[in-house]
């Protein structure tokens, strides 16, 4: 067992005590508050988390193409969820047969075999140049830029953003050889840590709504507490990075913001659409990108500022 096997053992085992925790005070407040509304809402939750913890333990075990696998299972989950808001007509019918059968899956073979020259253009500026030309050629004007605009929205987040979470994998760091699934651990918990302590810290604490238009349930308080918690944790995580105490930390408040403020337009556009959340496959959480929002945000410029402060490639 190397090095950084442990330390993904020890997170692993860390984890393990968190969510064993966290499913003990459920079922405490369940025997002294009864099955109320945040009780229940809490317990399903922790079944939730403990789901998603697995498929991540799973796919850390099959390696990198395990990961990048998973990546591309929520991405298409995630894509399917955006497209059933979007304005679709009859005329569009080839425009996502290619986003979802060509550009989706050519991103991530991209991404598999690391050809990070092309993947990260392929959907900015090839994605976003043919797909109106496919559209366009069914002669339907009708809400053409709002639908286009949102067939593209749907690629840049469901596709190219989730995308930089398994691109971490292929990182050169000097001296952090056979670690990089480790940053994928520190950004997801950390981004995840963050979205937890924000509803914990909200509940206990939240007065003041910070933006009551597009997420009634976010408070200051709750913000502030959250991203405070998040980013300590984070500086506590340094000894599974190639980060110093104070690099790690400033990272993880960088990732927490991002992933506060991807949250934020993410209401915006389900507050467009009317809806409250984005799918009901995972329960308590609504859809993947429900789940996934902080981490679409956050994913890209965690990989980019890793990538160029610390990558030889």
């Amino acid at each position: 067992m190397t090095g950084w096997d442990r330390h993904l053992l020890l997170l692993s085992l860390g984890t393990l005590v968190l969510l064993v925790l966290f499913t003990a005070v459920g079922q405490v407040l369940r025997a002294r508050l009864g099955e109320g509304p945040m009780v229940a809402n809490f317990n399903t939750r922790v079944k939730a988390w403990w789901g998603m913890a697995a498929l991540l333990a799973l796919a850390f075990m099959a390696g990198r193409s395990g990961v990048v696998l998973l990546f591309a299972a929520c991405s298409f989950a995630a894509l399917r969820e955006f497209v059933t808001l979007t304005r679709f007509r009859r005329a569009d019918h080839w425009a996502m047969v290619t986003a979802f059968f060509v550009v989706f899956p050519l991103h991530y073979y991209l991404v598999w075999i690391d050809w990070y020259g092309l993947y990260a253009i392929f959907i900015p500026v090839y994605g976003f140049l043919f797909l109106p030309i496919i559209a366009v050629l069914r002669s339907d004007t009708s809400d053409f830029l709002a639908r286009i605009a949102e067939t593209q929205w749907a690629l840049m987040l469901c596709v190219f953003c989730l995308s930089h979470v398994p691109a971490l994998l292929y990182l050169r760091i000097p001296g952090y050889e056979g670690g990089n699934v480790l940053l994928i651990a520190f950004l997801v918990v950390v981004v995840q840590f963050s979205d937890v302590m924000q509803y914990v810290w909200g509940k206990l604490l939240g007065r003041r709504r910070i933006a009551p238009g597009l997420s009634p349930s976010k408070t200051v308080e709750g913000f502030l507490g959250g991203v405070a918690t998040a980013t300590l944790a984070g500086a506590g995580l340094w000894w599974m990075t190639p980060f110093t105490v104070l690099q790690a930390g400033g990272l993880a408040l960088v990732i927490t913001l991002m992933g506060f403020l991807g949250g934020l337009v993410m209401s915006a556009i389900k507050r467009d659409r009317g809806v409250k959340d984005w799918g009901h496959l995972i329960p308590g959480h609504g859809g993947f990108i429900d789940r996934l929002d902080s981490v679409i945000f956050a994913a890209p410029i965690f990989f980019h500022l890793v990538r160029y402060w610390w990558s030889t490639a």
